[in-house]
């Protein structure tokens, strides 16, 4: 068996993990809802990964999530299935969050807690840049033609698989255990970073931790807890118990 046929899908797989954990712990649980303190050094650290990885810039995500929960499944909600339809959320996710980031006035009234600092403005605005240079470690590492070929795949996971996904599915059909538009995919939260276990979330924002109940597993709640650990971060969110549940 050739070298390129196992381990591109590997490290196409374990670039996406890093991206989607460093989205939802640092973008997501950190920025959006402010449910952790970040220390500067994690904070540079995190901004790297996703650099290379997404090119997202933060302010954008951030206003842009915002803005989805201010507006949850009701016009304004800038990825809404119930407005746009299940499969355009699926695959014109990008599209949605790229139009809304770059609506002045959302970033305006929704980000105005994170304005553009020097990284961003010398760095990190760049996103062409920090995913041409992943893109070129790859390439470094395991040759040309497979570390092209792993790019291509962690981009289609990331950007029209995985991510898509949590808006999608997370506000189409599935579990509940809150009242709220929201569903929770336990199978899928594994690779998701925790972030299908969507019902919970939309019923506690603040709360860094997003399982709740029973086979409910959120992985990036473990590197929250290593990074605590270590005093790279520090959980201000409230935690959320079972005793708040639907029924309960």
């Amino acid at each position: 068996m050739s070298f390129h046929v196992w381990v591109v899908p590997l490290v196409a797989m374990a670039i996406t993990q890093v991206a989607v954990i460093a989205t939802s712990v640092y973008l997501h649980r950190a920025l959006a809802h402010r449910a952790l303190l970040v220390h500067p050094l994690a904070d540079v650290f995190f901004r790297m990964l996703l650099w290379l990885t997404t090119g997202q810039r933060r302010r954008e995500w951030v206003a842009v999530h915002r803005k989805h929960h201010r507006f949850t499944d009701r016009e304004g909600d800038p990825h809404s299935p119930r407005l746009l339809g299940v499969w355009r959320v699926q695959l014109l996710n990008v599209y949605y969050y790229v139009r809304e980031g770059r609506n002045p006035e959302t970033i305006k009234k929704f980000a105005p807690d994170i304005p553009e600092d020097r990284l961003d403005r010398a760095v990190f605005s760049w996103g062409v840049v920090g995913l041409g240079l992943g893109i070129a470690l790859l390439c470094l590492v395991l040759g040309l033609r497979a570390g092209l070929l792993a790019g291509l795949v962690h981009a289609l996971l990331y950007v029209f698989v995985l991510a898509p996904l949590i808006n999608a599915l997370g506000h189409w059909r599935g579990a509940q255990n809150f009242e709220n538009t929201a569903y929770n995919w336990r199978a899928l939260a594994w690779v998701t970073g925790g972030e299908s276990l969507h019902n919970n979330h939309h019923a506690h924002p603040r709360a860094p931790r997003f399982s709740v109940g029973r086979f409910e597993f959120d992985p990036s709640w473990l590197v929250i807890r290593a990074f605590a650990a270590v005093k790279l971060m520090v959980i201000v969110g409230p935690s959320v118990r079972l005793v708040t549940r639907k029924g309960r």
